[in-house]
Protein backbone atom coordinates (compact mmCIF):
# COMPACT_ATOMS: atom_id res chain seq x y z
CA UNK A 1 0.00 0.00 0.00
CA UNK A 2 1.19 3.41 -0.86
CA UNK A 3 1.24 6.49 1.30
CA UNK A 4 1.62 9.59 0.33
CA UNK A 5 3.33 12.66 2.19
CA UNK A 6 2.95 15.87 1.50
CA UNK A 7 5.51 18.47 2.60
CA UNK A 8 5.65 22.10 2.04
CA UNK A 9 5.53 23.51 -1.69
CA UNK A 10 9.20 25.09 -2.45
CA UNK A 11 8.56 27.39 -5.90
CA UNK A 12 10.69 26.97 -8.29
CA UNK A 13 10.48 30.51 -9.53
CA UNK A 14 13.50 32.63 -9.48
CA UNK A 15 13.09 35.95 -6.94
CA UNK A 16 13.58 38.78 -8.74
CA UNK A 17 17.00 40.88 -7.88
CA UNK A 18 16.17 44.42 -6.75
CA UNK A 19 17.51 47.09 -8.53
CA UNK A 20 17.51 50.60 -8.60
CA UNK A 21 14.34 51.33 -11.59
CA UNK A 22 12.30 49.36 -8.31
CA UNK A 23 12.74 52.22 -5.86
CA UNK A 24 12.01 54.70 -8.89
CA UNK A 25 8.97 52.57 -9.75
CA UNK A 26 7.74 53.00 -5.84
CA UNK A 27 8.65 56.68 -5.13
CA UNK A 28 6.36 57.61 -8.93
CA UNK A 29 3.78 54.86 -6.71
CA UNK A 30 4.05 56.65 -3.42
CA UNK A 31 3.88 60.19 -4.95
CA UNK A 32 0.67 59.39 -7.19
CA UNK A 33 -0.96 57.81 -4.00
CA UNK A 34 -0.70 61.59 -2.23
CA UNK A 35 -2.01 62.91 -5.00
CA UNK A 36 -5.00 60.95 -4.98
CA UNK A 37 -7.79 63.04 -3.55
CA UNK A 38 -6.12 65.70 -2.98
CA UNK A 39 -6.31 68.66 -5.73
CA UNK A 40 -4.55 71.56 -3.98
CA UNK A 41 -1.45 69.19 -3.65
CA UNK A 42 -1.77 68.59 -7.34
CA UNK A 43 -1.69 71.99 -8.12
CA UNK A 44 1.03 73.26 -5.93
CA UNK A 45 2.94 70.70 -7.82
CA UNK A 46 1.94 71.87 -11.64
CA UNK A 47 2.60 75.42 -10.51
CA UNK A 48 5.89 74.50 -9.20
CA UNK A 49 6.70 72.53 -12.20
CA UNK A 50 5.65 75.58 -13.84
CA UNK A 51 7.99 77.91 -11.53
CA UNK A 52 10.85 75.37 -12.25
CA UNK A 53 10.58 75.38 -16.30
CA UNK A 54 10.89 79.49 -16.05
CA UNK A 55 13.99 78.89 -13.92
CA UNK A 56 15.09 76.32 -16.36
CA UNK A 57 14.60 78.75 -19.08
CA UNK A 58 16.53 81.75 -17.43
CA UNK A 59 19.61 79.58 -16.41
CA UNK A 60 19.94 78.12 -19.92
CA UNK A 61 20.47 81.58 -21.62
CA UNK A 62 22.50 82.47 -18.82
CA UNK A 63 24.99 80.05 -19.41
CA UNK A 64 24.71 79.85 -23.07
CA UNK A 65 24.93 83.31 -23.64
CA UNK A 66 28.81 83.48 -24.00
CA UNK A 67 28.61 80.67 -26.87
CA UNK A 68 25.66 82.83 -28.12
CA UNK A 69 27.50 85.64 -28.36
CA UNK A 70 30.90 83.90 -29.60
CA UNK A 71 32.97 85.42 -26.56
CA UNK A 72 34.91 82.46 -25.27
CA UNK A 73 36.76 84.90 -22.87
CA UNK A 74 33.55 84.85 -20.60
CA UNK A 75 32.61 80.78 -21.23
CA UNK A 76 34.93 79.26 -18.51
CA UNK A 77 33.89 81.88 -16.00
CA UNK A 78 30.43 81.02 -16.62
CA UNK A 79 30.82 77.72 -16.08
CA UNK A 80 33.05 78.02 -13.65
CA UNK A 81 31.32 80.41 -10.92
CA UNK A 82 27.91 79.32 -12.45
CA UNK A 83 28.19 75.88 -11.55
CA UNK A 84 30.08 76.08 -8.48
CA UNK A 85 27.34 78.42 -7.43
CA UNK A 86 24.72 75.60 -8.53
CA UNK A 87 26.69 72.84 -6.33
CA UNK A 88 26.88 75.26 -3.54
CA UNK A 89 22.74 75.89 -3.89
CA UNK A 90 22.63 72.15 -3.73
CA UNK A 91 24.28 71.88 -0.39
CA UNK A 92 22.90 74.69 1.51
CA UNK A 93 19.62 75.15 0.05
CA UNK A 94 17.76 71.88 1.64
CA UNK A 95 19.83 72.48 5.16
CA UNK A 96 18.48 76.05 5.52
CA UNK A 97 15.18 76.60 3.55
CA UNK A 98 13.60 73.56 1.66
CA UNK A 99 14.87 70.24 3.33
CA UNK A 100 14.95 67.27 0.77
CA UNK A 101 12.18 65.07 -0.53
CA UNK A 102 12.25 61.68 1.72
CA UNK A 103 9.51 60.05 -0.35
CA UNK A 104 10.95 56.90 0.63
CA UNK A 105 12.04 57.05 4.07
CA UNK A 106 15.55 55.05 4.32
CA UNK A 107 14.15 53.61 7.95
CA UNK A 108 10.91 52.14 6.45
CA UNK A 109 13.85 49.45 4.65
CA UNK A 110 15.24 48.90 8.15
CA UNK A 111 14.18 45.31 8.18
CA UNK A 112 13.99 44.40 4.55
CA UNK A 113 17.32 42.15 3.67
CA UNK A 114 18.49 44.83 1.12
CA UNK A 115 22.12 45.20 0.38
CA UNK A 116 23.67 48.35 1.31
CA UNK A 117 24.77 48.88 -2.04
CA UNK A 118 21.59 48.10 -3.65
CA UNK A 119 19.38 50.53 -1.09
CA UNK A 120 22.33 53.60 -1.61
CA UNK A 121 22.17 53.03 -5.81
CA UNK A 122 18.37 52.61 -5.41
CA UNK A 123 17.92 55.76 -2.72
CA UNK A 124 19.89 57.44 -4.93
CA UNK A 125 18.15 56.81 -8.27
CA UNK A 126 14.81 57.77 -7.05
CA UNK A 127 16.06 60.95 -5.79
CA UNK A 128 17.38 62.01 -9.30
CA UNK A 129 13.31 61.71 -10.43
CA UNK A 130 11.83 65.00 -8.95
CA UNK A 131 11.70 68.52 -10.36
CA UNK A 132 14.49 70.57 -9.23
CA UNK A 133 16.83 67.75 -11.15
CA UNK A 134 14.92 68.29 -13.91
CA UNK A 135 15.11 72.15 -13.83
CA UNK A 136 18.47 72.20 -13.19
CA UNK A 137 19.65 69.52 -15.81
CA UNK A 138 17.77 71.60 -18.56
CA UNK A 139 19.71 75.16 -16.87
CA UNK A 140 22.85 73.65 -17.29
CA UNK A 141 22.36 72.00 -20.43
CA UNK A 142 23.23 75.85 -21.87
CA UNK A 143 26.52 74.73 -21.05
CA UNK A 144 26.58 72.09 -24.09
CA UNK A 145 25.46 74.75 -26.00
CA UNK A 146 28.73 77.32 -25.40
CA UNK A 147 31.04 74.66 -25.58
CA UNK A 148 29.48 73.77 -28.86
CA UNK A 149 29.54 76.73 -30.61
CA UNK A 150 32.95 77.65 -29.70
CA UNK A 151 34.38 73.82 -30.21
CA UNK A 152 31.96 72.14 -32.46
CA UNK A 153 30.40 68.58 -31.72
CA UNK A 154 33.35 67.14 -29.58
CA UNK A 155 33.18 70.06 -26.84
CA UNK A 156 29.42 69.82 -26.95
CA UNK A 157 29.43 65.65 -26.18
CA UNK A 158 31.69 66.10 -23.68
CA UNK A 159 30.04 69.03 -21.83
CA UNK A 160 26.83 67.37 -21.75
CA UNK A 161 28.41 64.23 -20.27
CA UNK A 162 30.26 66.97 -17.31
CA UNK A 163 26.50 68.39 -16.66
CA UNK A 164 25.23 64.88 -16.13
CA UNK A 165 28.24 64.08 -13.80
CA UNK A 166 27.76 67.42 -12.51
CA UNK A 167 24.05 67.21 -11.82
CA UNK A 168 24.64 63.33 -10.07
CA UNK A 169 27.23 65.33 -8.09
CA UNK A 170 24.87 67.80 -7.04
CA UNK A 171 22.43 65.04 -5.73
CA UNK A 172 25.01 63.24 -3.72
CA UNK A 173 26.37 65.90 -1.96
CA UNK A 174 22.92 66.85 -0.73
CA UNK A 175 21.68 63.36 0.00
CA UNK A 176 25.27 62.91 2.04
CA UNK A 177 25.11 66.40 3.91
CA UNK A 178 21.67 66.06 5.17
CA UNK A 179 22.01 62.39 6.21
CA UNK A 180 25.15 63.45 8.16
CA UNK A 181 23.42 66.63 9.63
CA UNK A 182 20.64 64.28 10.76
CA UNK A 183 22.51 62.06 12.20
CA UNK A 184 24.37 64.37 14.31
CA UNK A 185 21.79 66.32 15.22
CA UNK A 186 20.77 63.48 17.64
CA UNK A 187 23.05 64.98 20.20
CA UNK A 188 21.01 68.00 21.75
CA UNK A 189 24.33 70.28 22.07
CA UNK A 190 24.69 69.61 18.13
CA UNK A 191 21.32 70.62 17.56
CA UNK A 192 21.36 73.71 19.31
CA UNK A 193 24.92 74.71 18.00
CA UNK A 194 23.47 73.51 14.04
CA UNK A 195 20.43 75.92 14.52
CA UNK A 196 22.56 78.81 15.27
CA UNK A 197 24.91 78.06 12.38
CA UNK A 198 22.10 77.50 10.05
CA UNK A 199 19.95 80.46 10.94
CA UNK A 200 22.88 82.83 10.96
CA UNK A 201 24.30 81.26 7.70
CA UNK A 202 20.49 81.83 6.00
CA UNK A 203 20.70 85.68 7.42
CA UNK A 204 24.11 86.29 5.84
CA UNK A 205 22.63 85.37 1.82
CA UNK A 206 21.79 88.92 2.12
CA UNK A 207 25.04 90.48 3.31
CA UNK A 208 26.94 88.28 0.60
CA UNK A 209 25.04 88.76 -2.35
CA UNK A 210 25.43 92.82 -1.79
CA UNK A 211 29.23 92.34 -1.26
CA UNK A 212 29.66 89.92 -4.17
CA UNK A 213 27.72 92.65 -6.52
CA UNK A 214 29.60 94.94 -5.21
CA UNK A 215 32.90 93.84 -6.20
CA UNK A 216 32.22 92.88 -8.92
CA UNK A 217 31.70 96.73 -10.37
CA UNK A 218 35.52 96.67 -9.71
CA UNK A 219 36.36 93.32 -10.67
CA UNK A 220 39.68 92.72 -12.28
CA UNK A 221 38.59 90.56 -14.80
CA UNK A 222 41.82 88.80 -15.33
CA UNK A 223 42.26 87.92 -11.95
CA UNK A 224 39.01 86.46 -12.21
CA UNK A 225 39.93 84.39 -15.02
CA UNK A 226 42.83 83.05 -13.00
CA UNK A 227 40.45 82.22 -9.87
CA UNK A 228 38.29 80.59 -12.51
CA UNK A 229 40.29 78.39 -13.72
CA UNK A 230 41.24 77.03 -9.85
CA UNK A 231 38.09 76.33 -9.45
CA UNK A 232 37.89 73.99 -12.41
CA UNK A 233 40.29 71.79 -10.98
CA UNK A 234 38.18 71.35 -8.06
CA UNK A 235 34.72 69.79 -7.71
CA UNK A 236 33.00 72.33 -7.91
CA UNK A 237 33.96 73.60 -11.02
CA UNK A 238 35.38 70.26 -13.04
CA UNK A 239 32.51 69.03 -13.91
CA UNK A 240 30.70 72.21 -16.06
CA UNK A 241 34.50 73.25 -17.17
CA UNK A 242 35.51 69.88 -19.31
CA UNK A 243 34.02 70.93 -22.32
CA UNK A 244 35.16 74.06 -22.45
CA UNK A 245 38.79 72.84 -21.77
CA UNK A 246 38.31 70.63 -25.06
CA UNK A 247 36.66 74.25 -26.68
CA UNK A 248 39.86 76.01 -26.07
CA UNK A 249 42.26 73.09 -27.64
CA UNK A 250 43.00 71.19 -23.99
CA UNK A 251 42.12 68.14 -24.51
CA UNK A 252 43.94 66.33 -21.77
CA UNK A 253 42.42 68.21 -19.17
CA UNK A 254 38.66 66.93 -19.95
CA UNK A 255 39.28 63.34 -18.83
CA UNK A 256 40.92 64.68 -15.81
CA UNK A 257 38.12 66.80 -14.38
CA UNK A 258 35.44 63.92 -15.06
CA UNK A 259 37.28 61.58 -13.61
CA UNK A 260 37.95 64.12 -10.54
CA UNK A 261 34.08 64.42 -10.48
CA UNK A 262 33.42 60.49 -10.70
CA UNK A 263 35.86 60.39 -7.23
CA UNK A 264 34.38 62.91 -5.53
CA UNK A 265 30.71 61.43 -6.17
CA UNK A 266 32.19 57.71 -5.56
CA UNK A 267 33.04 59.40 -1.94
CA UNK A 268 30.06 61.23 -1.30
CA UNK A 269 27.88 58.05 -1.79
CA UNK A 270 30.36 56.27 0.54
CA UNK A 271 29.81 58.67 3.03
CA UNK A 272 26.22 58.50 2.58
CA UNK A 273 26.58 54.91 2.67
CA UNK A 274 27.49 55.02 6.65
CA UNK A 275 25.18 57.90 7.77
CA UNK A 276 22.71 56.18 5.89
CA UNK A 277 22.84 52.77 8.15
CA UNK A 278 23.11 55.07 11.20
CA UNK A 279 20.03 56.96 10.21
CA UNK A 280 17.52 53.17 9.54
CA UNK A 281 18.34 51.83 12.59
CA UNK A 282 17.64 54.87 14.47
CA UNK A 283 18.51 57.08 17.43
CA UNK A 284 20.21 55.58 19.97
CA UNK A 285 19.23 56.24 23.95
CA UNK A 286 21.10 58.91 25.50
CA UNK A 287 20.71 57.12 28.66
CA UNK A 288 18.39 57.34 31.81
CA UNK A 289 16.71 61.21 32.04
CA UNK A 290 18.22 63.62 34.75
CA UNK A 291 15.41 65.13 37.28
CA UNK A 292 15.20 68.59 36.90
CA UNK A 293 16.60 70.75 39.65
CA UNK A 294 15.64 73.32 41.52
CA UNK A 295 11.93 72.26 40.69
CA UNK A 296 9.41 72.46 43.39
CA UNK A 297 5.44 72.59 43.53
CA UNK A 298 4.66 69.15 42.72
CA UNK A 299 3.85 67.44 39.04
CA UNK A 300 1.89 69.84 38.00
CA UNK A 301 4.19 72.95 38.22
CA UNK A 302 7.25 70.94 37.02
CA UNK A 303 5.32 71.05 33.43
CA UNK A 304 5.08 74.50 33.47
CA UNK A 305 8.95 76.47 32.50
CA UNK A 306 9.99 79.65 34.10
CA UNK A 307 9.01 81.83 31.44
CA UNK A 308 4.90 81.10 31.71
CA UNK A 309 5.32 80.70 35.49
CA UNK A 310 2.67 83.53 35.35
CA UNK A 311 0.11 81.69 33.91
CA UNK A 312 -2.86 80.25 35.50
CA UNK A 313 -3.09 76.42 36.20
CA UNK A 314 -6.24 75.74 34.25
CA UNK A 315 -6.10 74.64 30.48
CA UNK A 316 -5.54 77.42 28.42
CA UNK A 317 -2.12 78.20 30.80
CA UNK A 318 -1.31 74.44 30.07
CA UNK A 319 -1.80 75.12 26.54
CA UNK A 320 0.75 77.73 26.95
CA UNK A 321 3.20 75.84 28.66
CA UNK A 322 3.46 73.28 26.42
CA UNK A 323 3.71 75.48 23.59
CA UNK A 324 6.39 77.57 25.16
CA UNK A 325 7.97 74.37 25.48
CA UNK A 326 7.82 72.74 22.53
CA UNK A 327 9.21 76.12 20.99
CA UNK A 328 12.45 76.36 23.16
CA UNK A 329 13.42 72.31 22.86
CA UNK A 330 12.17 71.89 18.81
CA UNK A 331 15.28 72.34 16.95
CA UNK A 332 13.24 73.22 14.03
CA UNK A 333 10.87 75.83 15.80
CA UNK A 334 14.12 77.07 17.42
CA UNK A 335 15.80 77.42 14.08
CA UNK A 336 12.86 79.61 13.05
CA UNK A 337 12.89 81.55 16.35
CA UNK A 338 16.88 82.13 15.35
CA UNK A 339 16.39 83.30 12.12
CA UNK A 340 13.87 85.94 13.06
CA UNK A 341 16.11 87.68 15.01
CA UNK A 342 19.24 87.46 12.69
CA UNK A 343 17.38 88.94 9.83
CA UNK A 344 15.34 90.95 12.07
CA UNK A 345 18.57 92.82 12.72
CA UNK A 346 20.64 93.28 9.24
CA UNK A 347 17.54 93.69 6.98
CA UNK A 348 16.09 96.61 8.90
CA UNK A 349 19.94 98.22 8.88
CA UNK A 350 20.79 97.37 5.44
CA UNK A 351 17.59 99.02 4.13
CA UNK A 352 17.31 102.28 6.43
CA UNK A 353 21.59 102.74 5.89
CA UNK A 354 21.16 102.61 1.98
CA UNK A 355 21.23 98.84 1.09
CA UNK A 356 21.39 99.94 -2.25
CA UNK A 357 24.00 102.45 -1.88
CA UNK A 358 26.68 99.96 -0.73
CA UNK A 359 29.60 100.47 -2.65
CA UNK A 360 33.60 99.05 -2.87
CA UNK A 361 35.60 101.51 -2.70
CA UNK A 362 39.04 102.81 -0.87
CA UNK A 363 38.78 104.23 2.32
CA UNK A 364 40.67 107.50 3.66
CA UNK A 365 44.05 105.24 4.89
CA UNK A 366 43.97 103.33 1.63
CA UNK A 367 42.54 100.82 2.08
CA UNK A 368 39.58 98.56 0.02
CA UNK A 369 36.53 98.43 2.13
CA UNK A 370 32.72 99.35 1.64
CA UNK A 371 31.18 102.39 2.60
CA UNK A 372 27.46 102.68 3.16
CA UNK A 373 25.59 106.39 3.02
CA UNK A 374 22.97 107.24 5.39
CA UNK A 375 19.57 107.30 3.39
CA UNK A 376 16.19 106.83 5.93
CA UNK A 377 13.14 108.06 6.55
CA UNK A 378 9.95 107.17 8.86
CA UNK A 379 8.39 106.01 5.90
CA UNK A 380 11.65 103.27 5.15
CA UNK A 381 11.93 102.64 8.05
CA UNK A 382 8.49 101.60 8.42
CA UNK A 383 8.57 99.58 5.29
CA UNK A 384 11.45 97.57 7.31
CA UNK A 385 9.89 96.88 10.33
CA UNK A 386 7.10 95.89 8.18
CA UNK A 387 9.19 92.94 6.70
CA UNK A 388 10.23 92.02 9.82
CA UNK A 389 7.14 92.07 11.44
CA UNK A 390 5.66 89.57 8.67
CA UNK A 391 8.82 87.27 8.86
CA UNK A 392 7.92 87.00 12.96
CA UNK A 393 4.66 85.72 11.55
CA UNK A 394 4.90 83.87 9.08
CA UNK A 395 6.77 81.59 11.57
CA UNK A 396 3.72 79.63 12.75
CA UNK A 397 2.11 79.23 8.98
CA UNK A 398 2.48 75.35 9.65
CA UNK A 399 2.14 75.43 13.62
CA UNK A 400 -0.13 72.46 13.54
CA UNK A 401 2.42 70.53 11.15
CA UNK A 402 4.66 70.32 13.50
CA UNK A 403 2.54 68.69 16.00
CA UNK A 404 1.84 66.14 13.59
CA UNK A 405 -0.52 63.24 14.70
CA UNK A 406 -0.06 64.42 18.95
CA UNK A 407 -2.48 67.04 17.62
CA UNK A 408 -5.70 64.59 18.24
CA UNK A 409 -5.06 64.76 21.73
CA UNK A 410 -5.77 68.47 22.02
CA UNK A 411 -9.07 67.19 20.18
CA UNK A 412 -9.83 64.28 21.78
CA UNK A 413 -9.35 66.45 25.18
CA UNK A 414 -12.23 68.96 23.49
CA UNK A 415 -9.72 72.15 23.42
CA UNK A 416 -12.14 74.72 21.53
CA UNK A 417 -10.82 76.72 18.20
CA UNK A 418 -10.39 79.83 19.98
CA UNK A 419 -8.44 78.96 23.09
CA UNK A 420 -6.02 77.08 21.09
CA UNK A 421 -5.03 79.80 18.18
CA UNK A 422 -5.11 82.04 21.61
CA UNK A 423 -3.14 79.96 23.43
CA UNK A 424 -0.73 79.06 20.45
CA UNK A 425 -0.07 82.92 19.88
CA UNK A 426 0.46 83.59 23.28
CA UNK A 427 3.61 81.06 23.09
CA UNK A 428 4.49 81.88 20.31
CA UNK A 429 4.87 85.80 21.80
CA UNK A 430 6.73 84.64 25.01
CA UNK A 431 9.46 84.48 22.81
CA UNK A 432 9.14 87.04 19.57
CA UNK A 433 8.17 90.04 21.69
CA UNK A 434 11.10 90.64 23.33
CA UNK A 435 13.07 90.21 20.23
CA UNK A 436 11.12 92.93 18.68
CA UNK A 437 11.86 95.40 21.35
CA UNK A 438 15.34 94.65 20.79
CA UNK A 439 15.46 95.07 17.50
CA UNK A 440 13.45 98.50 17.54
CA UNK A 441 15.84 99.81 20.29
CA UNK A 442 18.75 98.32 18.49
CA UNK A 443 18.52 99.25 14.66
CA UNK A 444 17.07 103.14 16.22
CA UNK A 445 20.31 103.46 18.10
CA UNK A 446 22.56 102.06 15.22
CA UNK A 447 20.96 105.11 12.20
CA UNK A 448 21.20 107.48 14.66
CA UNK A 449 17.13 108.24 15.41
CA UNK A 450 16.71 107.07 19.21
CA UNK A 451 13.06 109.08 18.34
CA UNK A 452 12.20 105.99 16.08
CA UNK A 453 11.90 103.67 18.07
CA UNK A 454 8.40 103.96 18.78
CA UNK A 455 7.85 104.41 15.44
CA UNK A 456 9.34 101.26 15.17
CA UNK A 457 8.11 99.32 17.57
CA UNK A 458 4.48 99.94 16.71
CA UNK A 459 5.00 99.15 13.03
CA UNK A 460 6.08 96.02 14.67
CA UNK A 461 4.03 95.41 16.96
CA UNK A 462 0.79 95.95 14.07
CA UNK A 463 2.18 93.86 11.60
CA UNK A 464 3.12 91.28 14.06
CA UNK A 465 -0.59 91.26 15.29
CA UNK A 466 -1.62 91.04 12.01
CA UNK A 467 0.39 88.50 10.63
CA UNK A 468 -1.06 86.00 13.66
CA UNK A 469 -4.16 86.24 12.75
CA UNK A 470 -3.65 85.42 9.22
CA UNK A 471 -1.35 83.04 9.60
CA UNK A 472 -3.95 82.18 11.76
CA UNK A 473 -6.45 80.78 9.01
CA UNK A 474 -3.24 79.31 7.29
CA UNK A 475 -2.37 77.04 9.31
CA UNK A 476 -5.84 75.73 9.68
CA UNK A 477 -6.73 75.84 5.45
CA UNK A 478 -3.51 75.27 4.58
CA UNK A 479 -1.79 72.85 6.50
CA UNK A 480 0.85 69.87 5.90
CA UNK A 481 2.62 66.93 7.39
CA UNK A 482 6.04 66.87 8.29
CA UNK A 483 7.45 63.39 7.49
CA UNK A 484 9.08 61.04 11.33
CA UNK A 485 12.01 60.66 10.26
CA UNK A 486 15.79 61.04 11.77
CA UNK A 487 16.16 63.68 8.84
CA UNK A 488 15.26 66.89 9.96
CA UNK A 489 15.45 68.34 7.35
CA UNK A 490 13.06 65.90 5.31
CA UNK A 491 9.83 66.78 3.41
CA UNK A 492 6.84 65.09 2.04
CA UNK A 493 6.11 64.86 -1.83
CA UNK A 494 5.06 68.73 -2.72
CA UNK A 495 5.76 69.81 1.17
CA UNK A 496 8.50 72.19 -0.42
CA UNK A 497 5.99 73.46 -3.07
CA UNK A 498 3.39 73.91 -0.83
CA UNK A 499 6.45 75.95 2.00
CA UNK A 500 6.95 78.38 -0.44
CA UNK A 501 3.45 78.94 -1.78
CA UNK A 502 1.51 79.61 1.90
CA UNK A 503 4.38 81.45 3.17
CA UNK A 504 4.34 83.99 0.29
CA UNK A 505 0.35 83.97 0.65
CA UNK A 506 0.53 84.69 4.11
CA UNK A 507 3.34 87.21 3.49
CA UNK A 508 1.33 89.33 1.31
CA UNK A 509 -1.67 88.77 3.34
CA UNK A 510 0.02 90.23 5.83
CA UNK A 511 1.43 92.88 4.22
CA UNK A 512 -1.84 94.53 2.96
CA UNK A 513 -3.19 94.32 6.92
CA UNK A 514 -0.62 96.42 7.94
CA UNK A 515 -0.22 98.66 4.99
CA UNK A 516 -2.05 101.80 6.99
CA UNK A 517 0.87 102.15 9.66
CA UNK A 518 3.13 102.85 6.82
CA UNK A 519 0.58 104.89 5.13
CA UNK A 520 0.46 106.91 8.37
CA UNK A 521 3.67 107.08 8.23
CA UNK A 522 4.03 109.12 5.20
CA UNK A 523 1.33 111.24 5.45
CA UNK A 524 1.29 112.30 9.74
CA UNK A 525 4.59 113.75 9.82
CA UNK A 526 5.83 113.86 13.34
CA UNK A 527 2.85 113.59 15.26
CA UNK A 528 2.91 109.62 13.55
CA UNK A 529 6.43 109.47 15.91
CA UNK A 530 4.19 109.77 19.37
CA UNK A 531 1.22 107.98 18.04
CA UNK A 532 2.95 104.93 16.40
CA UNK A 533 3.49 102.98 20.04
CA UNK A 534 -0.20 102.77 21.43
CA UNK A 535 -1.45 102.59 17.82
CA UNK A 536 0.41 99.76 16.68
CA UNK A 537 -0.20 98.29 19.96
CA UNK A 538 -3.74 98.27 20.09
CA UNK A 539 -4.12 97.25 16.12
CA UNK A 540 -1.53 94.07 16.54
CA UNK A 541 -3.36 92.95 19.42
CA UNK A 542 -7.18 93.88 18.16
CA UNK A 543 -6.03 91.94 14.82
CA UNK A 544 -4.57 88.68 16.78
CA UNK A 545 -7.84 88.65 18.80
CA UNK A 546 -9.60 89.20 15.85
CA UNK A 547 -8.01 86.24 13.87
CA UNK A 548 -7.97 83.64 16.61
CA UNK A 549 -11.89 84.53 17.20
CA UNK A 550 -12.46 83.98 13.73
CA UNK A 551 -9.89 81.28 12.76
CA UNK A 552 -11.15 79.05 16.14
CA UNK A 553 -14.46 78.82 14.74
CA UNK A 554 -12.63 77.20 11.48
CA UNK A 555 -10.64 75.29 13.40
CA UNK A 556 -13.46 73.81 15.36
CA UNK A 557 -15.19 72.92 12.25
CA UNK A 558 -12.02 71.32 10.60
CA UNK A 559 -10.78 69.48 13.41
CA UNK A 560 -10.93 65.96 12.01
CA UNK A 561 -9.58 66.93 8.56
CA UNK A 562 -6.98 69.03 10.27
CA UNK A 563 -5.76 65.62 12.39
CA UNK A 564 -5.81 63.97 9.24
CA UNK A 565 -3.61 66.84 6.93
CA UNK A 566 -1.19 66.89 9.46
CA UNK A 567 -1.06 63.03 10.45
CA UNK A 568 2.36 61.81 8.18
CA UNK A 569 1.45 59.53 6.15
CA UNK A 570 3.35 55.69 6.34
Amino acid sequence: MAVAVSGPTVSTQPVRRVSARHFVRLKLRVMGNNFRGQGWRVALFVGGAVAGLWFAGTGFFLFAAPGLADEGRYALMVAAFGGGLTVLGWLLLPLVFFGVDETLDPARFALLPLPRRTLVTGLFAAALVSVPTIAVLLALCGLVVTAGALGGWSAAAVAFVGVVAGLLLCVAAARAVTSAFATALRSRRVRDLAAVLLAVLAALLGPLQLLGVAALSDADWDRLDGVAEVVGWTPFGAPWTAGIDVAEGRLWAAPVKLLITAATIVALLAWWSRSLESAMVGAASAGPARAPRGVTGGAVAQLFPRVVGWARRDRFGALVAREARYWWRDARRRANLITVAVVGLFVPVMVNLGGSGFSSGFTVDGAQGFTASPDSSPLLSSLSMLFVGLLAAVTVANQFGFDGSAYAANVIAGVSGQQELRARMAAFSIYVLPMLAVISVVVAVVIGEPGWIGLMAGTLLATYGAGLAVNGFVSVLGAYSLPETSNPFALNTGAGIAKSFLTLLAMLATAVAAVPMVVAAGLLGDVWLWLALPVGAAYGVGAALLGAYLAGDVLDRRMPELVATVTPRR
